[in-house]
Order: C-alpha cells, then sequence, then structure tokens
C-alpha cells in the first residue's frame, strides 16, 4: 500500500475512533470538531506507530485501520481526562 494511501486511512481511522470514543464516553467528549481534530492527530500517531514496531505489517490494511482508529480514541480519552481535570480545579466565578 502506497505512503499516501496509509496516511490517509490513519487520518480517517483516527477521526472515526476519535467520534466513536466521544458518543460512547460522553463524559469525555470534546465535542464533534474537537473528537475529529484529536481523532485525526491520535490516529495519525497511532497508524505511524503500529508500522514503527510492525504492529501493521502482518494485518495490512485491517491494521493500519485498527492502529489509527484506537490511536484516535485514546488520545480523544486522554485530552478529555485533562480537559475534565483543569476544568475541576479552576476556580468559579
Amino acid at each position: 500500500m502506497s505512503t499516501l494511501v496509509q496516511i490517509l486511512v490513519s487520518l480517517l481511522g483516527g477521526g472515526i475512533g476519535g467520534n466513536l470514543a466521544g458518543a460512547i464516553l460522553k463524559r469525555f467528549s470534546l465535542g464533534p470538531l474537537g473528537n475529529t481534530v484529536v481523532g485525526l492527530i491520535g490516529g495519525g500517531l497511532g497508524g505511524q506507530l503500529m508500522n514503527a514496531i510492525g504492529g501493521g505489517q502482518p494485518a495490512g490494511f485491517l491494521g493500519d485501520i485498527t492502529g489509527s482508529t484506537l490511536g484516535g480514541a485514546v488520545l480523544m480519552v486522554i485530552i478529555g481526562l485533562i480537559k475534565n481535570v483543569a476544568g475541576a480545579q479552576s476556580p468559579s466565578r
């Protein structure tokens, strides 16, 4: 698979993963746009990480999709958690 296709699959999978995680875990949701943006970043990172450690090679296309979707979902939850903790510590006015 070409590099461009891998990148597009990673970004698309990440965007989907971020939005799925936001829909399932509403407490960590960043809204549709936030979930998509963070998912895209996480998908790109997750896809590259899977390729770097060899996780995407045996599974091929399905491995790329899985890695990027999980990367997008995990990063979205991490950012949502940070947002919730920061919001809980901010003084109310």
